[in-house]
C-alpha cells in the first residue's frame, strides 16, 4: 500500500485551463473524465460544487460526470460494478473500505448529522424496545441506531429493525408506519416539517468519547493511479476554498442541490469540516490512525467486519 501511495503521490497532474466540457481539450491535452457519485447533503455536495465554481477539474485535467445517490453503500456497489470512479460516504459506511470494497482517497468532515429519532410519546432509548425502526443498512444512521441500543442496554433482536431506504424512511416515519428511525439531516429536517413534535433520543456528540464519526472520499479500486493523485489534489483545493469562503460554499451547493440558503447553512452546521492542513496534521500525529481503528472495533462489533483491518490498507493518505 505505501507502493501504491507513492505512486499516487509521484504521478504528474495535467495544468489545463479550460473548464471540461464534454470531449474539451486544454493545451493540446485531453481531459480525463472521471464517474464522482454524491449525496445531496453539505457533507457529500460541497466540494464537488466549489470545485466545478473554481474550475478546479479542468485545472488538473479532469473531466467529472456527477452522479446523486442516496447512501454510501450504493456508491461502492456502483465502483464494484464498474459504473462509478469515485463517491462520497458516511461514518457508517466506512466498513466497506476497510473490508476491502474501495480506498478512502481522503478525509472530509467530522460529522454529527446523524439521529435516533421516535414517534411522540417516547422520551427515552429503553422505549424502543419492541418496537419498529427504519434504518437503511450499513449507513451512518445503521451506526447511530446500533450504537444507541447498545446504551440502551438493547441488541437488535430486542426491536424490529425494518430496512429502508432514506427518503422511504421520510415517508413511512411521517405516516406513522414505523415507531423510530436512524437517520441524518438534512433529510431529518424534511421529517420534522411533517412530525414537528418528533423525538430526538440520540446523536453522533454523545458518543464522542467512544469514536469519531469521519466522512470521505473513496475510489474504485481499480481506478488509475494518476486520475486518483488529480482527484485528491481537487479535493485538497476544494476544501482550503470551502474553508476560506464559508458562504460562498453554501450558496454554491444550494444551487447545486436546488435547495435553500437558509437549510443548507442549517445543514452545514451539523458538521466540522476540514482542511486539508487539518486533515495532514491529523495524519503526520496518528489521529486519522486512531479514528479508523476506533471506527474498526465498532464494525467488527456490529458484525460488519471479520477482524479490525490496519487503517493503511484501505487509506490511501496513511503512510
Amino acid at each position: 500500500m505505501k507502493k501504491v501511495f507513492a505512486a499516487i503521490a509521484a504521478a504528474s497532474l495535467l495544468a489545463v485551463s479550460a473548464c471540461g466540457g464534454s470531449g474539451d481539450e486544454a493545451g493540446g491535452e485531453s481531459l480525463r473524465k472521471v464517474r464522482f457519485g454524491y449525496i445531496a447533503d453539505y457533507n457529500g455536495t460541497s466540494l464537488l460544487a466549489v470545485a466545478g465554481d473554481q474550475k478546479l477539474w479542468a485545472k488538473h485535467g479532469l473531466e467529472p460526470d456527477a452522479k446523486v445517490f442516496t447512501n454510501g453503500p450504493l456508491q461502492i456497489t456502483a465502483m464494484n460494478a464498474g459504473d462509478l470512479d469515485y463517491g462520497y460516504i458516511g461514518p457508517g459506511a466506512v466498513w466497506l473500505p476497510a473490508s476491502g470494497k474501495a480506498k478512502i482517497v481522503s478525509l472530509n468532515s467530522l460529522g454529527n448529522a446523524d439521529r435516533v429519532i421516535a414517534q411522540p410519546g417516547i422520551t427515552g432509548l429503553a422505549q424502543l424496545k419492541g418496537k419498529k425502526i427504519g434504518v437503511p443498512e450499513g449507513t451512518s444512521g445503521d451506526m447511530i441506531l446500533t450504537l444507541a441500543l447498545r446504551k440502551a442496554g438493547l441488541t437488535n433482536d430486542d426491536v424490529e429493525r425494518v430496512p429502508m431506504e432514506p427518503a422511504t424512511i421520510v415517508t413511512a416515519f411521517a405516516a406513522g408506519q414505523i415507531d423510530a428511525a436512524g437517520i441524518w439531516y438534512p433529510l431529518l429536517g424534511t421529517i420534522k416539517q411533517r412530525t414537528p413534535d418528533l423525538v430526538e433520543l440520540a446523536e453522533n456528540a454523545d458518543f464522542a468519547d467512544q469514536m469519531a464519526f469521519p466522512t470521505a472520499f473513496v475510489a474504485g479500486n481499480d481506478v488509475a493511479a494518476d486520475r486518483t493523485a488529480a482527484v485528491r489534489e481537487v479535493l485538497r483545493e476544494a476544501m482550503d476554498y470551502r474553508a476560506a469562503h464559508p458562504d460562498e460554499t453554501v450558496q454554491l451547493v444550494a444551487a447545486m442541490n436546488k435547495q435553500t440558503v437558509d437549510a443548507v447553512k442549517a445543514d452545514a452546521a451539523n458538521s466540522r469540516m476540514l482542511d486539508a492542513k487539518t486533515v495532514d496534521g491529523y495524519v503526520s500525529d496518528g489521529t486519522v490512525a486512531k479514528w479508523l481503528t476506533g471506527m474498526g472495533s465498532y464494525f467488527v462489533g456490529a458484525g460488519k467486519l471479520p477482524s479490525n483491518p490496519e487503517p493503511s490498507t484501505y487509506y490511501l493518505g496513511l503512510p
